[in-house]
């Protein structure tokens, strides 16, 4: 296994996660609508989302792709269609993105007061930490997956661990969301927000670019 090529996707899926996931942000949101809870229970609350937001990240980038490949989606067009769905998230969020947040807060708002474990995973964690977008991301990110096993070990090592380097800021930055709101504020989440979103724009352009270039590159070759 190559560890330039871990590091290099660890590096991509990390940039891409995050800018969707965006944990800062998240957690300004986060505080809002845990106002009612104390600090046990948002403490408590953090571990299991990042628990779960591992278990769907992971799930997403490991078997996304194979699922898709069954029902007859060629890599290429799987690609394309990732790219320009992760493009189209990332436009958003940076023309919109207080729409998305209040979007967001109304999810995560949706049931009342109740026990800790029975909002962690809905709607804290699906569809608010983790949504539809990120799902997209990931499966995007699965899809670009090598050829070669020694370099596709690599692309599981460097994404795994960008997953798990994802959770682990979600968990610590819902579980000192308090301290985050302090730090940050909404102007410093903003600016973050709009920062992640274009380098967002950037990997799905290079996603699509790809899935492009695996479909037009046979047909191409087959013309000399």
């Amino acid at each position: 296994m190559d560890p330039e090529s871990a590091l290099r996707h660890f590096l991509l899926a990390l940039s891409a996660l995050f800018s969707i996931v965006n944990p800062i942000g998240s957690a300004l949101i986060f505080a809002q609508v845990t106002a009612d809870k104390s600090h046990a229970q948002r403490v408590e609350l953090s571990k299991r989302i990042g628990f779960y937001a591992t278990l769907i990240m992971l799930s997403a980038l490991w078997a996304g792709a194979p699922i898709l490949n069954f029902f007859g989606v060629s890599l290429g067009a799987l690609r394309i269609a990732g790219g320009l769905v992760v493009a189209a998230s990332a436009w958003v969020l940076l023309n919109a993105p207080e729409a998305r947040d209040a979007r967001r807060q109304a999810e995560a708002s949706q049931p009342e007061a109740g026990q800790v474990a029975d909002i962690a995973f809905f709607p804290l964690t699906l569809p608010f930490t983790t949504g539809p977008g990120t799902i997209a991301v990931a499966i995007a990110l699965g899809s670009n997956r090598p050829e070669g096993m020694d370099e596709r070990l690599g692309f599981y090592l460097g994404t795994s661990l960008a997953a798990l380097a994802i959770a682990v800021m979600v968990r610590f930055a819902y579980g000192s969301a308090d301290r985050v709101v302090n730090l940050i504020g909404p102007v410093g989440a903003r600016v973050l927000g709009r920062l992640a979103a274009f380098l967002l724009l950037c990997v799905g352009t290079q996603i699509t670019v790809a899935g492009v270039v695996d479909v037009l590159g046979p047909l191409l070759a087959a013309r000399h």
